[in-house]
């Protein structure tokens, strides 16, 4: 076959794969109302980063002169973006046709996407007073860590957290899909995946960060510290859509410890304040305040393989790196 070959078969192609997708609706969106733009929404994200962590983000040489010039500009673009996003994802909860300049059967979303974001904006000093309280318990649980600053730069947990908690914002505003892409866009660059619906307390670290899985229904309390490959999630994932709504992930009360790769599953699963939970354990039942639960250290075997003619005897073993 040569190129004028293939350039012949396009439209045989064209034809099967528009077959194709009308006959499996589920994975096509034709005729139906405007998503949400995803590029849009990450872009608000990276505005919201610059609002909540002024001079770090995005423009640098900020004073307290310009200080309030540039909240200006920045509230007015995130004004902009996200009334027109919080507005498409109302129209696709009401499945409004998505015909553009459809504005006659959209005016309630119009108000109600005005009201969502002013009442957001509202919520943004009271997520900054908690972040404050994420990046300190970041620096202060971290001894390599050289200053908050690093941990605000380079902590992937403290990005993840602080998508959350903005995310979390809109979801206890009943927005639908627009939270739930902010968190995947985090759990994209992080490995961390904190779904918007979760409730975290104030002062909560992860670190490392890689694998942490954190559900839905999860209520996290204050000054709790969680490791890589954590998972807090569901007993029973596969009773899937029958399960929606109800309580299905744990609760972890203040001043909890969770180590590497512990899974701890089950909506009236409770651990108990200050108890610290070892790496890889696997919890389904609730767990007392100031215990420690720890998997049983596997047995080491060792085998001297070289032949009898060669062996001198026992011989310690030495672990140094």
């Amino acid at each position: 076959m040569d190129r004028s070959d293939l350039n012949d078969r396009l439209p045989a192609v064209v034809e099967t794969l528009t077959q194709s997708v009308m006959a499996e609706p589920r994975m096509q969106h034709l005729d139906r109302v405007l998503l949400p733009n995803r590029d849009a929404i990450i872009s608000a994200i990276k505005l919201l980063r610059q609002l909540i962590f002024p001079g770090y983000f995005g423009n640098q040489a900020l004073t307290r002169q310009n200080l309030p010039f540039r909240m200006g500009e920045l509230i007015i673009e995130l004004s902009d973006g996200l009334f027109e996003q919080v507005r498409c994802c109302l129209r696709y909860r009401e499945k409004i046709p998505g015909t553009i300049g459809n504005d006659e059967e959209c005016r309630h979303c119009d108000h109600d996407a005005a009201r969502i974001v002013s009442a957001f904006f509202d919520r943004i000093p009271a997520v900054r007073e908690i972040l404050a309280t994420d990046v300190q318990a970041a620096f202060d649980g971290d001894p390599a860590a050289q200053s908050t600053d690093e941990t605000i730069f380079c902590y992937p947990g403290l990005l993840a957290i602080t998508v959350q908690r903005l995310a979390h914002e809109f979801y206890k505003l009943e927005v639908p899909m627009l939270p739930r892409i902010m968190t995947e866009y985090a759990h994209s660059l992080t490995g961390i995946d904190i779904h918007p619906g979760a409730t975290l307390g104030s002062r909560f670290f992860i670190d490392h960060g890689t694998g942490v899985v954190i559900g839905e229904t999860v209520e996290i309390g204050a000054n709790v510290k969680v490791y890589q490959g954590v998972t807090l999630g569901a007993l029973a994932p596969a009773f899937g859509q029958a399960l929606r709504g109800q309580k299905r992930h744990p609760t972890i009360e203040d001043e909890v410890t969770i180590y590497a790769g512990a899974t701890i599953l089950g909506g009236d699963t409770v651990i108990g304040k200050g108890s610290v939970i070892g790496g890889n354990v696997f919890i389904t039942t609730s767990v007392p305040p100031l215990n420690q639960v720890s998997a049983e250290p596997p047995k080491l075997k060792y085998r001297d393989r070289r032949p009898k003619s060669q062996r001198q005897g026992d011989f310690a073993v030495d672990f140094q790196i």
